[in-house]
């Protein structure tokens, strides 16, 4: 028996940071994150037979395959832990509450680990769509169901690129919740502003207002490089510089920011220039859609 398992990874427009337990439990996160069509997929094969207990294990094979490298900062970590997590307990039609204690399961994993980080990757992950999700005790999860014009409009207006450079978001959080932990201003504020950005970005989604959108995307990287100097170095900074000279408006880094992946928003006139200008610096474009599917499963 085999058991494939596939499990997209994230895009967060805002709110990113405010997941962390440290902050959410008492000051309550708020995220905008949407799953896009690049997947991490693990594939779990079973040769059963009569020997004995030791001979059954060495009958179980796991292997995994993620279209994107480790430290993008699109959340590949948390997908590969929702994937084998979910081979190993082979729920082939998975519920959403299923889907839920999966991404539960997956933070809990990480955090035994030692790995300082949130939750919105794990739901992601595990429920695809595009969501507002609220962090605290627990987690409050809107799928923000958008029009198909809204849709359009941001798949033609984003452009995601990989700086070639994966980053260690571990030493990035240390540095940030150090700050938040010796109450640093800067750092304070930049959490709750970020906080209210993902807010402000549910409305405008809903609204349909396409232009908000991209200037909450803006804001959200202002807020999240006045968290720490790390989550900024020279190339993130000349990438903005050529995105912007071809016609971008707003950017920001995808996760912890600090290398991986950036983002940009433009009009859709100017996407091509901007995708374009990218690619002659040296980077990855990453074409994408939005994914709806979160994890899947299937048996052969």
């Amino acid at each position: 028996m085999i058991i494939h398992s596939r499990v997209p990874v994230r895009i967060d427009f805002a709110g990113a940071w405010t997941d962390v337990k440290i902050f959410a439990d008492g000051a309550g996160g708020a995220v905008v994150n949407a799953a896009i069509d690049k997947y991490v997929e693990g594939r779990l094969e079973i040769r059963e037979n009569n020997k004995s207990l030791k001979d059954n294990l060495e009958g179980i094979n796991v292997s995994y395959h993620s279209q994107l490298p480790a430290g993008s900062g699109l959340g590949t970590s948390s997908a590969l832990n929702v994937c084998w997590l979910s081979l190993v307990q082979s729920q082939i039609h998975p519920s959403a509450e299923y889907r839920e204690q999966v991404a539960e399961l997956a933070f809990n994993l990480e955090e035994m680990l030692g790995i300082l980080g949130g939750k919105q990757d794990q739901y992601a992950s595990a429920l695809g769509g595009i969501n507002y999700l609220e962090f605290g005790t627990n987690v409050k999860v809107e799928p923000l169901n958008l029009t198909t014009c809204m849709i359009d409009a941001m798949e033609c207006s984003l452009t995601l690129c990989y700086t070639g450079k994966s980053r260690l978001s571990s030493s990035i959080h240390e540095n940030v919740w150090s700050a938040f932990r010796q109450g640093n201003p800067a750092t304070v504020n930049a959490l709750y502003s970020l906080r209210a950005g993902a807010m402000q970005m549910r409305l405008a989604l809903l609204d349909d207002k396409i232009e908000e959108f991209g200037k909450l995307i803006g804001d959200s990287w202002t807020h999240q490089k006045a968290l720490d100097t790390s989550v900024t170095n020279n190339q993130i900074e000349e990438l903005f510089k050529i995105a912007k000279l071809a016609g971008a408006k707003y950017g920001k880094a995808c996760g912890a920011g600090g290398g991986g992946c950036l983002l940009f928003f433009s009009d859709p006139d100017r996407k091509v220039f901007v995708e374009r200008a990218l690619k002659s610096s040296g980077v990855r474009v990453i074409p994408f859609s939005f994914e709806n599917t979160g994890l899947s499963l299937s048996v052969e």
